[in-house]
């Protein structure tokens, strides 16, 4: 697998070409296969990096079909058997789905072929034959059909890859955002916001930055409450919890500030303030990323020995097969993936220990 220098970008040469990087189908029925086939279609993408969609050939053909695009597919058995060459997408074909599905409709072929599309990359990435993973999205209830008890494709890939702990690391405009919870019911996040696990949160933060390439990270804490609290008058969590936590997590060494209002504190970071926000639940780090640059907002999983950006929505079921998606956020996580890959020696070196224990 290519090595790459933690620099602002790279040209290709024989010695160093373009990172190589596996972008999973996700949902056949979904708009994954649509999406992918755009974006490896798309020139100013493929500038960036060799992608190799990894699914059912047949499944692609159909997606191509679908978005009228006058590309070829070109099946291969390996990731060493792709030619990337102009006017045609290669695909690891895994022969599972059928090009005859009902579009958007929960479907066990369907989620088996998600899945193994997702096993079949992880492993790749693993053995160093790509540099990373771009996964589209698939669609719980299909991957629950087919016999899977993972929550979604996070808990898949920590599994898989034998990850000690992994956490999402939203990407927008160059600032990452950080979550302390994310899908848990805002009753039950609140409850599970304790200075421990804000204290936890601001290690993995602080190590996720300097992964992805900030040597002195500055992470921003958000407040909880309107106005960070108003001195405990709209809600105590910034006195008894997020403050001892910062306070704590500074003294430690790390670059840390805040509680900061959360109404503000996004703001700051996009000005270049700080490199990455610690947001305490899902909406809180969702809202903004999204209402700055929807398209545009990636998805990390960091804390994996492996590289994995992925697009932030869902298959969407009722667009499926229309032709119509638009493939913005797949080519921004595709980017993305590509710009990280020169930190794939950093991950590994970070996270691999962990995921071998």
């Amino acid at each position: 697998m290519t090595t790459h220098q933690p620099t602002a970008g790279h040209r290709p040469t024989p010695e160093r070409p373009l990172p190589l990087l596996a972008v999973t189908l996700g949902d056949p029925v979904g708009i994954g296969p649509e999406i992918t086939a755009r974006t490896l279609a798309d020139p100013a993408t493929i500038a960036l990096g060799r992608g190799l969609a990894v699914g059912d050939a047949a499944v692609l053909r159909r997606a191509v079909a679908v978005c009228g695009l006058d590309v070829e597919i070109n099946a291969v058995g390996a990731p060493g058997e792709a030619r990337f060459e102009p006017g045609t997408i290669d695909v690891l074909d895994l022969g599972i789905a059928p090009a005859d599905l009902p579009w958007g409709t929960v479907d066990a072929v369907a989620g088996r072929s998600a899945v193994a599309a997702i096993e079949a990359a992880t492993r790749a990435a693993l053995a160093g034959e790509v540099d990373g993973v771009v996964t589209s999205p698939i669609n719980k209830e299909a991957i629950w059909a087919a016999g899977s008890q993972h929550l979604g494709h996070t808990e898949m890939l920590g599994e898989l890859t034998g990850a000690a702990h992994f956490d999402t690391m939203f990407v927008v405009r160059g600032l990452k955002i950080f979550f302390t919870t994310r899908h848990l019911a805002l009753r039950k996040a609140l409850d599970q916001i304790t200075e421990e696990r804000v204290m936890a949160s601001i290690r993995h933060a602080a190590t996720a930055l300097r992964v992805f390439g900030h040597d002195e990270p500055r992470l921003a804490v958000a407040a909880i409450n309107p106005h960070g609290g108003e001195g405990g008058h709209f809600g105590d969590e910034e006195i008894t919890v997020l403050r001892p936590a910062v306070q704590k997590a500074a003294a430690e060494g790390l670059g840390v500030v805040g509680p900061i209002p959360a109404d503000s504190v996004f703001h700051q970071g996009l000005e270049g303030r700080f490199d990455g926000v610690l947001s305490h639940f899902h909406d809180q780090g969702h809202i903004p990323a999204k209402t700055v640059d929807f398209d545009g907002t990636v998805s990390v999983t960091v804390g994996l020995p492996i590289l994995r950006t992925s697009v932030d929505h869902g298959t969407a079921f009722d667009i499926a097969g229309s032709g119509r998606a638009s493939h913005g956020t797949m080519a921004a996580a595709f980017r993305a993936a590509a710009d990280f890959s020169r930190f794939t020696d950093r991950i590994r070196a970070t996270y691999g220990t962990a995921a071998a224990r």
